[in-house]
């Protein structure tokens, strides 16, 4: 370890399963976290302070104001500017501990980039907000060998899941297929900050288990509702020897077969996945000024509209609030990028 280690994390090499050689497994090691919302930020920030070596940071979207009552790392002047969330994160991150490598993308993890941007790590952390891409992280875990931590909070609820590929089930051998029909979101129902940082709190704990070394491994099933303060927790998690996933090695959300091109964000906006069309943001906002409200920097442009507000990202891909009607919004995408 780096001279002044010993006095930096003194209090978390005197508890005895982490000691001095895991808190060099944990400097050596490097973290993917999926998501930088209520409990990537979270993640991440403990990890920061825990002496992580290296963190990468994937997240598609920008700060906002709603974030903040349950979002960690982020600032009312980064909901002012709309700085992108992986951006804002790295740039705190870097403030609290600068011995962590930390290593930000502004993009949608899809199954065209999964692999390159989760493989090459030790773990993988969940901080997304949607199930398509909990599967898409679950195969690719499965495929290359790495572990991830599941975890989602809505309300006061939440569950967490660890998944080690070659030591117990996966996802999808508790879950074979995502829940059916309308699901909750935070947008629509609401969620407590103590509810996300208890899982990502737990999240946290069960990856710094992994990078330290967990030989008598066994997944299980962590439920919680912080408002009634009750617990429960299966310990009997069994691999299904006819999981099409980890068994049959059938990745249905990594080659893109399940895969829809449109996902809608849960408040009131929708997400057009047009990766095959980079944009060069600087001449776009020329273009786009004459018709409104333009505000653009590296990572993202803004235009606000009289009913609609859209950001564009420089992968294609772009966000349009104020519908959740996918006809319209790949309308409006086509009238100011051309079809």
């Amino acid at each position: 370890m780096a001279a002044g280690d010993d006095e930096r994390y003194s209090r978390q090499i005197l508890f005895q399963p982490i000691g001095t050689n895991g808190q060099q497994r944990i400097r050596d090691a490097t973290v993917t976290i999926v998501g930088c919302g209520a409990l990537g930020s979270f993640q991440a920030e403990a990890l920061a302070r825990a002496g992580i070596g290296s963190l990468r940071l994937i997240d598609r979207d920008y700060v906002e104001f709603s974030n903040l009552q349950r979002q960690w790392l982020y600032s009312e002047a980064d909901a002012s500017d709309e700085t992108p969330k992986a951006i804002a994160a790295a740039r705190r991150l870097r403030e609290l501990n600068s011995d962590v490598q930390v290593s930000p993308f502004v993009a949608d993890l899809t199954p065209s980039n999964a692999e390159d941007l989760l493989s090459r790590c030790d773990l993988i952390l969940d901080g997304t907000d949607n199930f398509e891409t909990r599967y898409l992280i679950n195969d690719t875990s499965v495929k290359l060998s790495i572990p991830w931590v599941y975890g989602a909070a809505i309300g006061s609820y939440g569950i967490i899941m660890p998944v080690n590929p070659e030591k117990g089930a996966c996802l999808a051998c508790v879950y074979p297929d995502p829940p059916g029909g309308l699901q909750k979101t935070c947008d629509v129902d609401g969620v407590i900050s103590p509810a996300t940082a208890t899982v990502a709190a737990i999240q946290t704990a069960l990856a710094l288990r992994m990078l330290v070394g967990w030989p008598n491994f066994q997944p299980f099933v962590q439920t919680m509702d912080l408002w009634k303060a009750e617990f429960r927790r299966v310990n009997t998690v069994d691999r299904d020897p006819h999981c099409v996933t980890c068994a049959e090695r059938r990745f249905r959300f990594l080659d893109g077969g399940r895969r829809v091109p449109i996902s809608l964000c849960g408040r009131n906006a929708v997400q057009l996945h047009e990766t095959a069309r980079p944009l060069d943001l600087r001449e776009l906002a020329e273009r786009l000024r004459p018709l409104g409200d333009v505000r653009a920097n590296e990572f993202a442009l803004r235009i606000l509209l009289p009913r609609y507000q859209l950001t564009f990202f420089p992968d294609g891909r772009a966000i349009v609030k104020g519908t959740t009607d996918v006809a319209l919004a790949r309308g409006l995408y086509a009238k100011l990028i051309g079809s």
